[in-house]
């Protein structure tokens, strides 16, 4: 028998058991009631069937066909999403204890072994959750003392926009750079100029990566990563990934030489600090070691800078397309705060504004669907059985846009937010990436210059 046929033989051998497994999963399936979902083929499942540019896209449409909770397998890997408020409510807040695992994705466990927030689990991720947070009310998070250097950095921001005179230009880096540095101030106690190369190299570093880990290249390689020696996307993020925490491993050496544990000026020093005092006592299990902090500065470096910054761009590029929006906020801001800079105390007296901005992250959907959870035990979840350990896709943009809870869900409609008197209100089902007072001042920062408007007339856009 030459190779030809001796081929063909193993073909069909793989097929028929191919086959088989899938006969035998199915009847096995139908009798514990798993959420329903498209037909699936042997080894790339619904992979032929999705838009992998947008496969929010086609999320949303099997919604429709399946309903809010469904079954697909992209590769080897089954997932169930969760689409609509009531059940992405049911999910993640009601029942948050059954969906609270993190489910692995492939690239962010090369890029940080599982260490920081994004990418860890289970008592690790419990334990810098607790850390990180505690931390950042530390430093600021709600207080005055991060508004001392949102307001600064808010001058910077307005002088350098100010520089263009209204000439039409590309803001997406000065944005980036604004927030990127009150979220550096935090992490490491400092600030950069603009233009600083260093500053501008880890900026096009994050942003590389973000659109990597978006593309079908990084999609494929966390479906089948023993094929990642043929995704050079892949090869990208991790050569980026290896850069900036080489940059961050420096910057806490140098923090080390002249710690302090009773002047304590960042995050980075907290870290270090309670590692050592970790260390002496042997507690928790080693967790607060470099890896774990170079882990949690990445993610929240990259998850800060680029939730903000991109809520920043859609505020601007709205305010453009609905100048009658943008006049009234800017009436708002005049008689609230003046030629002063915004405080967090403004926003209770400008309900308009408030609502601008919320419906600004609503309407711009910048992330469509959640980080993935996985569950934590075998489930029964609105009449489904879900087992353990199954990959869970919450899709946040079915909750933004939907049409039970939105009165405009496919417009930009800022009274989704107000009451009929005016009032702020807030809504249950708006579940974005939240960035909080930083986003409120940027915005304003943003918002009450004039000059932005004209670079809307004719082809001047600013990119967005």
């Amino acid at each position: 028998m030459d190779w030809t046929g001796a081929f063909l033989i193993l073909l069909l051998f793989f097929f028929a058991i191919m086959f088989l497994l899938k006969k035998g999963s199915s009847r096995n399936n139908s009798s514990l009631n798993l959420p329903p979902g498209p037909r699936t083929i042997p080894i790339l499942g619904n992979l032929h069937m999705i838009d992998l540019k947008r496969p929010h896209k086609t999320l949303i449409e099997w919604s429709k066909e399946y309903g809010p909770i469904f079954r697909i397998k992209l590769g080897f890997q089954e997932m169930v999403v969760l689409t609509g408020y009531e059940t992405v409510k049911e999910a993640l807040v009601n029942q948050a204890d059954a969906f609270a695992d993190r489910a692995s994705v492939p690239i962010f466990e090369d890029a940080v072994k599982g260490f920081g927030l994004v990418s860890a689990s289970g008592e690790n991720w419990k334990v810098m959750r607790r850390f990180t947070l505690s931390t950042l009310r530390d430093y600021g998070m709600g207080k005055r003392t991060i508004e001392d250097k949102i307001t600064e950095e808010c001058s910077f921001l307005t002088k350098t926009m100010e520089t263009y005179a209204g000439k039409p230009f590309d803001i997406t880096t000065i944005l980036s750079a604004a927030v990127s540095n009150i979220i550096v101030c935090i992490l490491l106690g400092k600030r950069y100029e603009y233009e600083d190369a260093t500053f501008l190299r880890l900026l096009k570093i994050v942003n590389e990566n973000l659109q990597l880990s978006g593309s079908p290249a990084v999609l494929l390689y966390n479906l089948f990563p023993k094929l990642g020696f043929l995704l050079g996307a892949s090869r990208k993020v991790l050569k980026n990934e290896k850069e900036l925490h080489d940059f961050i491993r420096t910057t806490f050496v140098e923090y080390l030489q002249d710690l302090d544990e009773n002047d304590q000026r960042n995050f980075i020093e907290s870290f270090l600090v309670r590692q050592k005092q970790e260390n002496m006592k042997m507690t928790h299990g080693g967790f607060f070691h470099n890896e774990n902090l170079i882990g949690l500065v990445d993610d929240l470096f990259t998850a800060g800078t680029d939730t903000t910054a991109n809520t920043l761009r859609w505020a601007i590029l709205l305010m453009m397309k609905y100048p009658d929006i943008q006049r009234k906020v800017q009436e708002e801001i005049a008689k609230e705060i003046g030629d002063t800079q915004p405080r967090t105390d403004h926003r209770a007296k400008m309900p308009y504004t408030d609502a601008v901005i919320h419906e600004i992250q609503r309407f711009g959907d910048i992330a469509p669907t959640s980080l993935p959870h996985a569950t934590t035990m075998d489930i029964t979840f609105k009449g489904f059985f879900i087992p353990k350990g199954m990959y869970i896709i919450p899709l946040l943009t079915s909750v933004l846009h939907d049409e039970s809870q939105w009165e405009k869900p496919h417009e930009f409609y800022p009274e989704h937010f107000l009451d009929s008197q005016g009032k702020f209100v807030k809504r249950d089902a708006f579940m974005p990436f939240s960035a909080g007072e930083i986003l409120w001042c940027l915005s304003v920062c943003s918002l009450k210059r004039q000059p932005l408007t004209p670079c809307l007339k004719g082809k001047q856009l600013i990119k967005a």
